[in-house]
């Protein structure tokens, strides 16, 4: 029998990081995000993951920049406005799919568990850090711009991480 753990939005973030003309990093976040996970046992070996990021969330401190990122040079919010992955394991690495502007490509998540532990109100929670680097063009996110010096606008690598507080459901 396996046991679902419902994610904390409060104690959780996905954020992203790519370079900008190639000189320095741009930092960007999804505020509206959803995750469980169906696990057989609190060491969560072999456990079952699902998530959901919601496109138009997204935040780069930056509005005009925001809706470039929404529109259909890039993440296409409108016609996809989702981005989801779903896991086959959960163990120092995870596998699975994850599906951007309605492509679906296999992924790896380096992840670090941060353990299991009790709060103030008796809430059983678990703890996870995860990082992954995918190319946005494998994705079908494909605008750029060439640079009068060389390069590019935007590079093809993008960098995610994620810290998830997960809670214990009854």
């Amino acid at each position: 029998m396996s046991t679902k753990w419902n994610l904390d939005p409060t104690h959780s973030e996905v954020t992203f990081k790519v370079k900008h003309m190639m000189i320095s990093n741009i930092k960007g976040q999804f505020k509206s995000f959803n995750a469980e996970i169906d696990a057989d046992d609190d060491t969560f070996k072999n456990a079952k993951v699902n998530a959901t990021i919601d496109v138009d969330s997204i935040f780069t401190n930056n509005t005009d920049r925001d809706n470039h990122l929404k529109s259909a040079e890039f993440f296409n919010a409108e016609a996809n406005p989702t981005i989801t992955f779903e896991s086959s394991s959960l163990n120092d690495e995870v596998e699975g799919n994850l599906t951007v502007n309605g492509v679906t490509k296999p992924v790896v998540l380096n992840v670090e568990f941060g353990g299991v532990n009790v709060d103030p109100w008796g809430n059983t929670k678990a703890g996870f850090s995860f990082e992954t680097k995918i190319n946005r063009k494998d994705f079908g996110l494909n605008w750029n711009a060439a640079l009068e010096a060389g390069g590019v606008m935007v590079s093809e690598e993008v960098k995610i991480a994620g810290e998830l507080q997960f809670v214990k459901q009854a």
